[in-house]
């Protein structure tokens, strides 16, 4: 996962447009036929993630409230696990700390395995707590803190063999440092907590 630093989500499938019948006669129904979504599916053996949900930024996050800090952190790292998911790190990169070297280290990881047909199975973050005391620091910041639990990771070879897999980490604790400013979070810092 991400150490200390400082410092496009994939098109939907869709569907191809239903043709149009010149019938004029009433038909039996006359309800439309639902478009089928699609299905999420996540990375297994047989390859990688499918119709991964892309993280909304909720309407709380937007707000420069307790609330709204604990909120961003969460989505943070919710765009951290899409990318791991997806191999796509274009949110994550929008919302990475400027200099966060972790950071690079980690997308570099990303997008390596997810490139020449290979993929990462597992990986998937996510947060059972955010908590803020809401206090700025002297620099303007407020801090975050959050536990985040990682699934075991599986590096897979583009022929469907395992390269590695990672074991269960023990759940971490990380300092999100977030400034606000021009009505939004920004992530500004990002650090382990040390027990």
């Amino acid at each position: 996962m991400l150490a200390g630093c400082s410092g496009g989500a994939p098109a939907d499938p869709g569907t191809s447009p239903a043709s149009a019948t010149g019938s004029a006669s009433p038909s039996a129904s006359a309800s439309p036929t639902p478009t089928p979504s699609a299905v999420y599916k996540p990375a297994d053996a047989s390859g990688p993630a499918q119709n991964v949900p892309v993280p909304v930024l909720p309407e709380v996050a937007k707000t420069e409230t307790k609330e709204g800090a604990e909120a961003y952190a969460k989505y943070w790292f919710s765009v951290l696990s899409y990318a791991y998911e997806t191999g796509n790190v274009d949110m994550f990169e929008q919302v990475e700390p400027t200099g966060c070297t972790a950071c690079l280290k980690v997308k570099e990881v990303i997008k390596n395995w997810h490139s020449e047909g290979r993929w990462l199975v597992g990986g998937k973050l996510a947060t059972p707590v955010a908590n803020t005391t809401f206090e700025k620091a002297e620099d303007g910041r407020y801090q975050v803190a959050v536990q985040v639990h990682q699934e075991p990771l599986s590096y897979m070879r583009a022929d469907g063999t395992v390269a590695r897999t990672d074991p269960q980490a023990p759940d971490q604790g990380n300092l999100l440092m977030l400034d606000y400013k021009g009505g939004a979070w920004i992530a500004s810092e990002l650090g382990s907590i040390v027990g």
